[in-house]
């Protein structure tokens, strides 16, 4: 007599508790501990788990007090996977937040509040953990971003004056605010090119109708050093563009907030619809939400996750260290130009870097068959999802990417802390690499919100990399990018594949810009039947006129670009190096190809 073998189910739901068994009756409480009972299964080798092991999570938000941490000892094999999944007809939230309740209408008048704005703000509780105050940049009213106190409203912003940086100090025209000088934690994010900056401003001197501000460090002296990108001066297209933020003076508007240290209250003025009796309010808390890390000689492997929210993330460097980023939103650790230019691999370089990178909502490194299907990741303050390193053989299907403060997905290795940013990365160990990623039929959209300078999708030294059929809207700056290094050199990079993606709607704010972008080289590659179009109109431009659907920069060599539909061949090859090919791109491509692209029937529902 032979029986069924079945996979090992064990069931999550908010009402039940860990120490049940799992099951639909009798349900666990968290995800870790399901996934430390699935991990006692294997070690025990249950015949339960055969064709494998599925933790089903029940409706409900599942507020996490540390990252979920997936480590090899979860592994599970070919025939017997590990899969954490919804339940059917569920939409389980993962969260990184925390709830803000205790809400009410402030009576009292409130010192620095603007005179607008008295009577109508609301104030709460700010949480604190172990007697400290808990610190955040994001705040959530009913799963819409709030606007963090600025002093330009909208899309508003002024003009700096000058920028000085012998004495890495900058004038600008002094706010009609009072008081706004006094302001403890000021912030001013700066509009530079193709990125932004973020400097906390450590003091400020006032002279008639202009200030001078000077910043905290480390990112002052970054700030000044580095030139690229540096601050715009230009008579004729305007100089770079800035607000300040982070000043209770600033609150002059339905939808702002702010945090009162000393007072330890968050004050918020409510939206029209919004009835903060019942406002469902999240501050962010966790950096990362979920984390799947092995290491290069024991990975994590076929472990899963499937119809799962990712939501709320923090990131507070740019609060600890201010945020002067390269590109991408990689930000400098330090840089300078060179007084005699020239490295070893490119005698005309002119400066050095070396970078960090920001964390991801979801983060991954040393794995080997994972995947994300049908997941949606929103509400993160830095990166959404991110393949680190060491990965290969890894699959993102069908997930949806809305409300990211950086970019939505990210992949490989771009430079590590003390590896300098402009060298070409070839490892001798290849497992260090991202490779055979596929990212297919997702849709991104509202990403890069705050850091403008990240991109929809970003992938540094990849190799087999399988970007198809994704759509990609409302962004900042570029759409898909890949490559990293700005050399003709060969390099880790090889083999990958751009197709029948579209990419519209983009570089609301920066230009320099590319719906495709590559840096480097990468033999073997292929970029193919994209469609790109809607190139918007950056308030802020450095350059107007420098805007491109299809950006090949320093270094992209080795690159076929074959049937490409772009509103017009308005292309960027920029210090390439040889071997590229260019075949039928432009407005004459078959509408049979032109058609194609972007998400395929069986996952355009997502966008809803």
């Amino acid at each position: 007599m032979s029986l069924a073998v079945q996979a090992a189910d064990i069931c999550v739901a908010p009402g039940g508790t860990d120490t049940n068994p799992g099951t639909k009756e009798k349900p666990m409480a968290t995800v870790a501990m399901a996934l430390r009972k699935a991990r006692e299964l294997r070690r025990l080798k249950d015949p339960a788990i055969a064709k494998g092991i599925h933790i089903i999570i029940e409706n409900g938000v599942y507020a996490f007090d540390e990252p979920l941490f997936v480590r090899p000892e979860d592994s599970g094999t070919p025939e017997s996977p590990t899969v954490i999944e919804a339940a059917p007809g569920a939409k389980p939230v993962f969260s990184g937040g925390l709830s803000i309740k205790g809400w009410r209408k402030a009576t009292e008048k409130i010192p620095g509040l603007p005179a607008v704005a008295q009577g109508k703000v609301w104030v709460a509780d700010a949480p604190v953990e172990a007697g400290r105050l808990l610190d955040f940049r994001q705040l959530w009213v009913n799963d819409q971003k709030a606007i963090r106190a600025r002093d330009r409203n909208a899309d508003s912003m002024n003009r700096i004056l000058s920028w000085n940086h012998e004495t890495e100090q900058c004038w600008i025209p002094k706010p009609k605010t009072a008081g706004w000088e006094k302001a403890a934690g000021l912030e001013m994010v700066i509009h530079q090119w193709w990125a932004i900056a973020i400097l906390r401003i450590k003091s400020v001197t006032v002279k008639g109708d202009s200030a001078l501000l000077s910043f905290c460090q480390p990112e002052n002296r970054i700030q000044s050093e580095h030139p690229w990108p540096a601050p715009w001066i230009s008579q004729k297209t305007g100089n770079s563009a800035f607000f300040l933020t982070n000043d209770i003076g600033f609150l002059d508007e339905p939808g702002e907030w702010y945090l009162d240290v000393k007072k330890q209250q968050i004050i918020y003025w409510p939206r029209n619809n919004e009835n903060m009796s019942t406002a469902q309010v999240v501050a962010p808390y966790l950096q990362t939400i979920a984390r799947v890390e092995g290491t290069i000689d024991n990975p994590v492997s076929h472990v899963y996750f499937k119809g799962i929210d990712f939501k709320y993330s923090t990131w507070l460097r740019p609060s600890q260290a201010g945020h002067v980023p390269l590109q991408a939103g990689m930000f400098l650790l330090d840089a300078y130009k060179l007084k005699i230019p020239g490295t070893p691999d490119k005698k005309g370089l002119e400066n050095q870097g070396w970078i960090g990178r920001q964390p991801g909502g979801v983060e991954l490194l040393f794995v080997n068959n994972t995947g994300f299907e049908r997941c949606n990741f929103s509400h993160m303050a830095a990166t959404g999802l991110d393949y680190i390193k060491g990965t290969q053989y890894d699959t993102i299907v069908g997930c949806t990417f809305r409300d990211i403060a950086g970019t939505a997905i990210q992949a490989g290795i771009f430079s590590d802390p003390g590896f300098e940013t402009h060298l070409p990365y070839a490892p001798a160990d290849a497992r260090e690499l991202c490779r055979k990623l596929t990212i297919s039929n997702c849709f991104i959209t509202n990403c890069a919100n705050e850091d403008w300078g990240c991109v929809g999708i970003s992938a540094g030294y990849v190799q087999n990399i399988n970007i198809d059929h994704n759509e990609l809207s409302d962004l900042p700056y570029s759409g898909i990018c890949v490559g990293w290094g700005w050399t003709k050199t060969i390099n880790a990079m090889k083999d990958n594949r751009i197709h029948a993606n579209l990419v519209h709607h983009y570089a609301k704010q920066m230009y320099d810009v590319g719906g495709l972008y590559t840096l480097s080289a990468m033999p073997g590659s292929v970029i193919s039947e994209n469609v790109v179009h809607t190139i918007l109109k950056a308030p802020y431009a450095h350059d107007p006129n420098h805007f491109f659907y299809i950006y090949l920069d320093e270094g992209s060599s080795y690159i076929q670009l074959k049937d490409n539909w772009t509103e017009q061949e308005k292309y960027m090859k920029n210090s390439n190096g040889p071997g590229n090919t260019w075949e039928n791109n432009g407005p004459n491509v078959a509408d049979s190809i032109k058609n194609k692209a972007g998400l395929e029937e069986a996952y355009k529902a997502i966008k809803n």
